[in-house]
């Protein structure tokens, strides 16, 4: 009697957090990819945060008005606004980057979608809501980065299936130093020495050896994905992520669930910004999430040690312009 009570709580717990994480993958793609066509410039922090590299949206004017600001990568640390007159010039690079768009299941995704977005609206954005009221901010910033930690696991499986050794030595590095020194992962020890974050997957390493092209397609309890992507998520959960060997499984679902919650409650910042997008939520979500994968897997291209030779010379090089040589130098008289 007490273990089929203990099934059916496993199932009811399952079958929660799969509802809550339905809702926090739809509105994490879309408050990532989130821009606004205020006139006010955004931070690089809000853009980073909102847009998550390199958004636009086909046939609007929003292309001209922020394609700038999209440009910026997370990681960048200025948080100086871009310029009006940077603003008002046109992007033309992100708008040679838009994605072609395969949705032939568009009627059955707009469904998904729907269905979502009130998930989120009327169970997990509460539920984020109340998390930020009752957890102080440096236990709050300390989960997240503890969840953070944790997921870089993946990140290093997928960079050894692409052969992005250099990558997988960052990533590598940082989840050592962080589970160490940073006690578990609470603290961000990574960041502060210049081991950047970075997101990786097993979708990426599909379309790293030709998988490229793939149809969209909204999973219930999952959100926005490709078909490709949509692969990669057992691989990703059970092959590479540390959930499937957590026990009991009530310990694992507690521990999953609540990363939804800390995830969801990250964006609640930027709830304002995804409700002003007066456009097609769902056409907005689609393009954003395509043309956000379209910029991952151009950027795996670019991950090795000689890609980044070039930036490491030129820094080098405006290092040793501004040192002043000695005919430079008056001499004292």
């Amino acid at each position: 009697m007490t273990n089929n009570r203990q099934a059916y709580f496993s199932k009811k717990t399952l079958f929660l957090f799969l509802i809550l994480g339905s809702a926090w993958h739809s509105f994490c793609f879309a408050a990532d990819n989130t821009a606004t066509g205020a006139t006010q410039p955004l931070s690089a922090q809000e853009v980073q945060a909102i847009t998550d590299r390199n958004v636009t949206i086909p046939g609007s004017d929003m292309n001209t008005k922020i394609g700038k600001k999209i440009l910026i990568q997370p990681g960048d640390q200025t948080d100086q606004p871009i310029s009006d007159e940077e603003m008002n010039t046109p992007a033309q690079t992100t708008a040679e980057a838009i994605p072609e768009v395969k949705d032939p299941l568009e009627h059955f995704n707009r469904s998904v979608f729907s269905f979502n977005d009130k998930v989120d609206t009327y169970i997990l954005k509460p539920i984020a809501t109340f998390y930020n009221m009752i957890m102080p901010k440096p236990l709050n910033q300390g989960v997240h980065n503890f969840f953070l930690n944790i997921n870089n696991l993946p990140n290093i499986a997928n960079d050894i299936l692409q052969f992005n050794f250099y990558q997988m030595a960052n990533d590598l590095w940082r989840f050592g130093v962080n589970t160490t020194i940073g006690i578990g992962g609470l603290f961000d020890i990574g960041s502060r020495i210049g081991l950047m974050p970075y997101s990786n997957d097993f979708g990426l390493t599909l379309a790293k050896w030709g998988y490229q092209n793939s149809t969209y397609v909204v999973l219930p309890f999952f959100g926005p994905y490709t078909i490709r992507d949509a692969l990669g998520l057992p691989v990703d959960y059970y092959v590479f992520s540390i959930y499937p060997h957590i026990h009991p499984r009530r310990t694992r679902y507690a521990i999953y669930g609540l990363g939804v919650i800390d995830k969801r409650a990250q964006y609640l910042q930027f709830q304002e910004l995804m409700d002003e997008a007066s456009i097609d939520k769902y056409v907005f979500t689609r393009n954003a999430y395509l043309q956000r994968r379209a910029y991952q897997i151009d950027e795996n291209h670019h991950l090795s040690y000689s890609d980044k030779l070039p930036a490491r010379n030129s820094s080098t090089q405006q290092a040793i312009e501004k040192i002043e040589t000695p005919s430079d130098l008056s001499p004292e008289l």
